[in-house]
């Protein structure tokens, strides 16, 4: 393998490279991030390294603590340059692991950087990072602007007030398409009574309705949806640790709602109705609409009580569940399916022992004239790693259509993280070079730059109903 720093990096023959340059600049779509947008819409510069590259990234808080880092340095009360020093002191110990490849991508692709981050360099790669975050290219939108980002969509609660991306989206000076993703989960991946009830709080506000009863939440939810199509939404996501596909009727799911309200909490079985219904409806009201729904399935979140409770969500002690995935997720697809109300769907597994059985459940439900309908979706969290990406892609190719997939999301709340479409497309040129050497595939450039543009690209392109060309 060479040098992130070589041209040729993860590419390891001539026909590689000659695959690459024909997708190394094609524009990204990102549609599955967790970039702010209020930063995005104020464009105000990056306090220094610390405050684009290490706050609020949970992968390398994890490596920090694997490392014997105090929490100080990761979440905690820390000075900025402290913590760059933290992770300086961690990041020559990622060898095999892709932050390793990702802080030399990251460091050279946005700041010219082509030094490695050790404790030796980290006083000279941070004055040199913090000086060109001053300038025009290294803002927020710089960034993207950059990389030639031309899609991003941001992960957003019905609740969020959206005024952020109303300002994105009035301002015609900026190239990248900018678009809310509707992601209800605190409607439906209840904690507990409590904290539904301080979220409903938030949507009666954002809706300026009372709220009291099931209607009144579906009107609600329903008038969001339709807040978020008029910015530009074409996607919701749900993160649910797997599909319930369990019978609940409304006046089962009106007396749930009427527990819930008095603060009492629902039964496991009680959830799972519950689950069941609220997803339905959102299902509905995207096919209704043109979206596309995202499942993120599998994931085992907030492990940790202690980090949980004095930290919150998303910082870092989540891990790959093993829940029983296939006959739920298959009976809500073929609900929808049989009542002709599946919209486009794309999953999302965290478990790589369940690689082939997402990608044959995606091969289930299709329409005809729309290909690619179900799709078996990027490697995600945990497993978009090299081998990761190469053992999702081989799933996919084995029981389905490898040029029909939708290609690579960052999943980052990190402005920097665009560097793993790079990443991604060099690992698809060095597979399919690799195959046509070996005759697997056709060595015909001509061709297999064609799925390769389409892979990276094209494929997104064309499955979103994006208000203006993603090309």
């Amino acid at each position: 393998m060479s040098n992130p720093l070589d041209d040729g990096f993860l590419l390891a023959s001539p026909l590689a490279r000659e695959l690459y340059a024909r997708v190394q600049a094609l524009p990204i779509i990102d549609y599955h991030s967790h970039l702010p947008v209020d930063v995005l819409a104020s464009n105000k510069p990056f306090t220094n390294l610390t405050d684009v590259w290490i706050r609020g990234d949970h992968y390398k808080w994890r490596a920090m603590r694997l490392n014997g880092i105090p929490e100080a340095m990761c979440s905690g009360s820390a000075g900025d340059f402290e913590k760059f020093q933290a992770w300086a002191a961690t990041a020559p110990y990622t060898l095999r692991n892709p932050l390793h490849h990702w802080n030399r991508l990251e460091l050279r692709q946005s700041f010219g950087i082509a030094r490695e981050l050790t404790p030796a360099t980290a006083q000279g790669i941070w004055d040199e990072a913090n000086a060109l975050l001053q300038t025009e290219a290294c803002t927020p939108r710089g960034l993207l602007a950059g990389r030639n980002v031309r899609v991003l969509c941001t992960t957003d609660d019905p609740a969020d007030v959206l005024t952020h991306h109303a300002a994105l989206r009035a301002d015609e000076s900026f190239g990248t398409a900018v678009y809310p993703t509707f992601r209800p989960d605190a409607a439906c991946a209840l904690h507990d009574a409590a904290a539904f009830n301080t979220w409903l709080e938030r949507l009666r506000a954002v809706v300026d309705l009372p709220v009291t009863d099931l209607a009144g939440l579906l009107d609600a939810l329903q008038r969001r949806h339709a807040d978020f199509h008029d910015l530009g939404c074409r996607v919701s996501d749900h993160g649910l640790e797997s599909i319930d596909a369990v019978d609940c009727s409304g006046a089962e799911a009106a007396g749930l709602f009427d527990r819930l309200l008095r603060g009492e909490a629902l039964s496991g079985a009680q959830l799972a109705q519950w689950r069941s219904f609220l997803m339905q409806r959102f299902a509905e009201w995207n096919h209704a609409r043109g979206w596309v729904m995202m499942l993120h399935l599998g994931a085992l979140r907030n492990n940790n009580s202690r980090i949980f409770a004095r930290v919150g969500l998303d910082t870092g002690c989540d891990s790959i569940g093993d829940f029983d995935q296939a006959r739920g997720l298959n009976r809500f697809l073929d609900a929808l399916d049989r009542a002709g109300k599946l919209p486009k769907t794309i999953l999302f597994n965290s478990n790589p022992g369940d690689n082939l059985l997402f990608a044959t459940i995606a091969g289930n439900f299709f329409e005809d004239g729309v290909p690619g309908k179900v799709q078996y979706g990027p490697a995600w969290w945990f497993l978009d790693t090299a081998g990761g990406m190469l053992a999702q892609f081989d799933a996919l190719s084995a029981v389905g259509l490898a040029q029909r997939f939708v290609g690579m999301v960052t999943d980052s709340r990190s402005f920097l993280s665009f560097s793993r479409h790079d990443y991604f497309r060099r690992l698809m040129c060095n597979l399919f070079a690799s195959e046509a050497l070996a005759g697997l595939v056709p060595s015909d450039v001509e061709r297999l730059g064609g799925v390769l543009e389409a892979i990276c690209h094209g494929n997104a392109a064309g499955y979103f109903n994006w208000e203006r060309p993603a090309c």
